[in-house]
């Protein structure tokens, strides 16, 4: 049977189910990924479930996120991070090298593998042609002790590119059509497999980009064919042994189908303040800027920042912004400064930041009250940046550089009258760079693990009671990201291993007072819309919540990773039978689940709720596995008791 490439990798790794969209599936994970927001916490877990040495092939721990040390905390963190891999038996790529996506894709990518990463936009490596989904850290801590890991099988949604993109028209305007098109959750279920012609015209980052911020689109992941593009890459990284072919076979067939002409392309922006809010540049052209940032995991590529630095060449930022570029790794920064960008990115008056995430997650760069951003990010969703109000805008780094010069939202192709597009290719063989990453050495399994004050132990977290009782504690809107259910920035993150201290902070945001509302009332419930937890895959979301005492989410409907979240720290994830009884629940309503722990252990999936004396019914929509999870009141009580039965 002729199958498309998302089916022959997922056939491949198959460990348990069928290939049937919608039902869950468990698959054997070749190359985890971790990085310092997400990875102290997932470290701890896998500490807590007694393995001796990591079981995946590969496992990286990357330092990208919480590089300001404005106290002990991020310092210490680091530390622990880099005696626990040693100990361990995981790669430390150290804090400066690069961020996760980037880094991986030069180092250690290779076609055809899979790979699960405690980071939304893990789908990155989609530009080597592996199958790569973000997931919690819960999650990627059990991948990392050898166990599969389970999600619904996903549909294809297949996309035939055609054409070649026109001059000052790149891959991140490839993207933002897709989100124009599908909006933040018209591809969730989906893996995105791009094929046809239009493909060869596009290099290994290129693929990159779009994979990254595929996840904007709600999709499960994105994957590309490896041909000779990714061969090319591979032989400029020193790497050719790790390359082989990967196209789907002639005449398979997909669930969706679309097609996009890449040569009708135009420059596009995504508007405050979501992702999915597209807009053609010309639409907004003449907006005063305030900031311009180039880079972070979508668009920090050697080719992103050459191009910013051909445009920008023997001219200067306008004087009324601050223009500011963040490389993707140490690796690209070195073949910049190889080729000369260095030079004209700093005579432009560019601010070169060292290579991580930085202001992408709220750490640092935070724009000023009521000024324009414009970035090359994945994400704009309110306060991200870390200022209140704050309005930011994605777009290429055509668009960022054209900006920059001019001082207002500018299409790039504006700049044909001054100058030739710059059509930046590879090096032929990329300065390679593997000074800042610790390799697992056997003298270093005998590491002792150093633990600062910050890092406290897992909480307890106690089963599902025979009933759940509960006063709702607030509720929200559509498209609520785990942004605002757990903030990110400079203030938040250091606490990630803290859980105690971090729960302070769980929809400060919108509600101050709700760490202390949750703490006053004992066990509560949160309400909200469609596509609720949607973004990062922080499972501190879905953990610090419980913490508090948060024991049920009733929502019209959950983004795929925070309700694998919520099921690994024993929260039910209801979902509405009838949506309109959204509109029938209020903050300050005692809700009732009677007889719940009955009604999980016999597959209910019906699960009525009482309100007052009214009732309402709702879904619950998961797996044995997480129904087993959710009776246990989390994932790691529910392996522990399984090892101990075993």
């Amino acid at each position: 049977m002729a199958q498309n490439i998302t089916q022959k990798i997922l056939s491949t790794h198959l460990v348990e189910g069928e290939l049937i969209p919608g039902e869950e599936i468990a698959i054997h994970i070749d190359h985890t990924l971790l990085q310092d927001a997400t990875g102290t916490m997932a470290m701890l877990e896998f500490e807590a479930l007694g393995i001796d040495r990591v079981k995946a092939d590969l496992a990286v721990q990357y330092v990208d996120h919480n590089l300001l040390q404005t106290d002990f905390k991020n310092a210490d963190d680091h530390k622990y991070l880099r005696t626990v891999s040693a100990r361990y038996g995981v790669h430390y790529s150290q804090p400066g090298n690069g961020i996760s996506h980037i880094v991986h894709l030069e180092r250690f990518g290779r076609p055809g593998l899979t790979m699960l990463g405690a980071d939304s936009h893990t789908p990155g490596a989609a530009g080597v042609s592996m199958l790569a989904i973000g997931a919690g850290g819960l999650d990627v801590a059990l991948a990392m002790a050898g166990h599969p890991y389970h999600l619904p099988c996903p549909g294809v949604l297949g996309v035939r590119l055609t054409g070649r993109l026109p001059d000052w028209v790149s891959a991140k305007d490839v993207i933002l059509e897709m989100l124009r098109r599908y909006d933040v959750k018209g591809c969730v279920g989906m893996v995105v497999e791009y094929f046809g012609p239009g493909v060869k015209t596009l290099s290994v980052t290129d693929r990159m980009t779009i994979g990254n911020m595929g996840t904007e689109l709600g999709a499960t992941s994105t994957v590309f064919p490896s041909d000779e593009r990714t061969r090319r890459f591979l032989t400029a990284q020193g790497r050719e042994d790790d390359w082989r072919e990967l196209q789907a076979d002639p005449g398979c067939g997909y669930d969706e189908l679309d097609e996009i002409d890449l040569s009708r392309l135009e420059p596009l922006i995504a508007c405050p303040t979501s992702p999915g809010n597209i807009r053609t540049v010309r639409e907004v052209a003449g907006t005063p800027v305030d900031q311009v940032i180039v880079g972070s995991s979508v668009n920090g590529s050697y080719r992103d920042l050459m191009v910013t630095a051909c445009i920008v060449d023997k001219r200067h930022s306008a004087a009324n912004l601050s223009f500011h570029v963040n490389p993707g790794s140490r690796q690209v920064l070195e073949n910049v400064a190889e080729n000369g960008g260095v030079m004209m990115l700093l005579l432009a008056g560019i601010r070169i930041h060292q290579s991580g995430c930085l202001g992408c997650i709220g750490m640092g760069q935070a724009p000023g009250t009521g000024q324009v951003s414009l970035r090359t990010f994945p994400r704009n969703f309110p306060g991200r940046s870390g200022t209140e109000g704050d309005q930011v805008y994605l777009c290429s780094p055509e668009t960022a550089a054209a900006s920059g010069l001019k001082g207002v939202i500018t299409d790039p192709r504006d700049l044909a009258a001054e100058m030739d597009y710059p059509r930046i290719s590879d090096p032929e063989t990329f300065v390679v760079d593997t000074s800042s990453i610790l390799f697992p050495d056997e003298e270093r399994f005998s590491t002792e693990v150093v633990r600062g004050p910050n890092i406290k132990p897992f909480p307890r977290l106690e089963p599902l009671p025979g009933t759940l009782e509960g006063t709702v504690v607030i509720k929200v809107g559509d498209n609520i990201s785990t942004d605002i259910i757990m903030p990110a920035g400079s203030k938040v993150l250091p606490l990630r291993s803290n859980i105690e201290a971090i729960s302070d902070y769980v929809f400060y945001q919108i509600d101050e007072d709700f760490s202390r509302r949750c703490r006053e009332l004992g066990d509560t419930v949160v309400v909200g819309g469609d596509n609720y937890g949607q973004g990062s895959s922080r499972e501190h979301a879905a953990l610090a919540p419980r913490y508090l005492g948060v024991r049920v989410k009733i929502a019209r409907s959950f983004a795929r990773i925070h309700q694998a979240n919520l099921c690994n720290f024993g929260i039910l994830p209801l979902t509405f039978k009838h949506a309109e009884d959204y509109d029938r629940i209020e903050p300050g309503d005692r809700l009732v689940v009677s007889d719940v722990r009955r009604l999980l252990e016999k597959g209910a999936r019906e699960i009525p709720v009482t309100i007052g004396k009214r009732q309402i019914v709702t879904l619950l929509d998961v797996s044995e596995r997480q129904r087993r999870q959710l009776l246990a009141g989390g994932t790691l009580n529910e392996v522990r008791d399984r090892l101990r039965t075993a």
